[in-house]
């Protein structure tokens, strides 16, 4: 890890007045949440563990709970047309709404984040049933984003109060999928340094990283990136702003198809990339094609790896070095029909980093889909 980044973690997590102890649940908005959980499951490999409904006596929304390794996504879809959740899909598409963190007090990380200048979303509350209760309060991040302060330390039901434990007869096995490392959040404009100051001053989060258009940028596009970190490190949200260049950039495509600011893609975590992404393919996931060229300099570029690079050609997954080992990583094709979200798969080999050498080649990927899309 370079200096600078162990120093500006070290400070914040000395002084943290808002410890995280790590990604509770993601949120997804969407059109119909069965199909999405089935889609979940078949592809990515992750178990149903609870549901909320009408049946559960939830009577404006449904939603479905599946799990892999430390990852819960909630996936959740309106009963009638003129509730808001139907709303963000109508604009926004499938999507994520909350950021769910975990934290130790609900309550505090509320009032901490109040006074410091956050925008309320939920007032706290405590949710019970017989397994026990959970403590939630939640603010505005970027856009209709929301940060959900968890505190779920007296509970031991399968969710949250409000959900039944539920399982399937069709679960199809995991695919090694273990935590989030970390999720990226697209905002507009001239709005990058106004969101990192929201996350410094409300959140006491750490820019360790900052990349800007002369290090991110094509023959056609650039845009602008920082990493906002927590002084612990458990949570980790990069911040990309879109950037002058001949043609549209990612990040344009993404504000302009999610019609606002948004989150742009989750990271996740697993201890064998070549094995998942091999299960993945072989159940549907479609990938990024990073050209073959890529892999004739991947040793010059990486050094000496584990892994065989005939095998990372193969799938095309990538490869990028630092202070503190390597990494490899690969990016899904956008999960639905609008081209916003995607998932990155990643596995971590001592590396502390997000893959900085691999931006051009990952950039040329993505405008080869944008340029498919007419969207380029």
């Amino acid at each position: 890890m370079e200096p600078q980044v162990a120093q500006a973690l070290q400070q914040r997590a000395t002084a943290d007045f808002l410890p995280l102890l790590g990604t509770d649940h993601l949120e997804f908005y969407v059109g119909n949440a069965k199909q999405a959980a089935y889609y979940y499951k078949a592809a990515f490999g992750f178990q149903t563990v609870a549901y909320a409904g009408p049946e559960t006596g939830v009577r404006d929304r449904a939603s479905y709970v599946v799990q892999q390794g430390k990852i819960r996504l909630v996936l959740t879809t309106a009963m009638h047309s003129g509730h808001e959740i139907a709303e963000h899909v109508r604009q926004h598409g499938d999507g994520v709404k909350i950021l769910a963190l975990w934290v130790d007090d609900a309550y505090a990380s509320y009032e901490k984040t109040m006074s410091r200048g956050a925008r309320s979303y939920q007032e706290p509350r405590t949710l019970t049933d017989e397994h026990g209760e959970v403590r939630t309060a939640g603010i505005y991040t970027y856009g209709e984003t929301v940060h959900l302060f968890v505190e779920r330390r007296n509970y031991r039901g399968a969710f949250m109060p409000g959900y039944v434990a539920q399982e399937s007869s069709f679960n199809p096995a995991p695919a090694g999928l273990l935590y989030v490392d970390h999720c990226v959040g697209n905002v507009g404009w001239n709005r990058m340094n106004e969101t990192v100051k929201w996350y410094e001053d409300v959140m006491g989060f750490a820019n360790i990283l900052s990349f800007d258009d002369k290090q991110i940028t094509t023959e056609y596009s650039a845009l602008m990136s920082k990493v906002m970190s927590t002084g612990n490190g458990y949570v980790k949200f990069p911040i990309n702003e879109p950037a002058e260049g001949k043609k549209k950039s990612q990040i344009e495509e993404y504000l302009t198809f999610y019609e606002g600011e948004g989150v742009q893609h989750i990271a996740v975590a697993t201890d064998d990339i070549i094995a998942t992404v091999r299960e993945l393919k072989s159940r549907g996931v479609e990938f990024l094609n990073t050209p073959d060229s890529y892999y004739d300099n991947l040793r010059a570029h990486v050094g000496q790896i584990d892994e065989d690079v005939e095998a990372l050609r193969s799938l095309r997954i990538m490869a990028d070095r630092d202070e503190e080992g390597y990494l490899l990583q690969i990016f899904t094709k956008p999960v639905e029909d609008r081209p916003t979200v995607f998932f990155e798969i990643i596995q971590r080999k001592g590396a502390k980093s997000f893959g900085a050498g691999n931006f051009k080649a990952l950039f040329e990927s993505l405008e080869r889909e944008q340029d498919r899309r007419g969207n380029l």
